[in-house]
């Protein structure tokens, strides 16, 4: 795919997640609530939400494996400054620093920890209300700071390290949010299965925002190391 078509692909992905956002915020506000008698209907969304959050750590704690599906391939290197952490799965250089956080002594990527860890707090939150233990008043508002969250996790690219890290969190975190207005206002099977189709969406967008920038560090790199080649920089 030549570079044009990637950037036209990022801007429909971009352009698509923004509508659903607005969509979420015109649900909680708009529409009537529908109140399906599906005794299932939060069993099932809440399963659905959990799979994704838990397939979500899986790729948090094992980038290297996942990245291979999105061409982040280990490359050996006669430079060793660019050789692949294995546990960041981002290369040994300079410009890639604002993408890694050290804990204990070791570099980990900083989107993958922050998605980590907001994955386990929207498990712990989808327990709750799904279960029927949390009870919901405030749809709008909720969904409201969901669709933030959401955002602002787009904008992770601008900032680095720790910072970078809480935004992934809140990222996750703002789905769960999202989901759960969107369900308290809608009561609705329908409505909260489009919505999960759209935090997959989200989730994809937020992908390709990673791999663009990844291309975009490499593209204004000088080395001629066999990753930014390998990122496309060099054809």
């Amino acid at each position: 795919m030549s570079r044009t078509s990637e950037h036209l692909m990022l801007a429909f992905c971009v352009g698509v997640s923004v509508f659903g956002m607005f969509l979420v915020v015109i649900w909680v506000n708009s529409f009537p609530t529908i109140s399906d008698d599906f005794s299932w209907r939060k069993p099932l969304i809440g399963s659905l939400f959990s799979l994704i959050c838990i397939l979500g750590i899986f790729a948090s704690i094992f980038p290297s494996r996942c990245s291979e599906a999105f061409h982040f391939r280990e490359a050996t290197t006669n430079v060793a400054t660019h050789q692949i952490l294995s546990a960041s799965h981002h290369p040994d250089c300079e410009r890639f620093s604002a993408h890694v956080v050290c804990i204990k002594d070791h570099k980990r990527c900083a989107a993958c920890t922050g998605l980590l860890l907001g994955a386990v707090v929207a498990l712990a939150g989808v327990f709750f209300y799904f279960s029927g233990e949390l009870q919901i008043e405030n749809a709008r508002f909720l969904s409201l700071v969901g669709v933030i969250s959401v955002l602002v996790g787009f904008l992770q690219l601008k900032f680095r390290t720790y910072v970078r890290l809480a935004l992934n969190s809140l990222f996750v975190f703002g789905a769960f949010l999202c989901l759960v207005g969107v369900d308290q206002a809608s009561q609705s099977v329908a409505i909260d299965l489009f919505l999960m189709v759209l935090i997959v969406f989200w989730i994809f967008t937020r992908i390709q925002l990673s791999q663009w920038d990844h291309s975009r560090i490499c593209d204004n790199c000088d080395s001629s190391c066999r990753f930014g080649r390998k990122m496309g920089r060099d054809g």
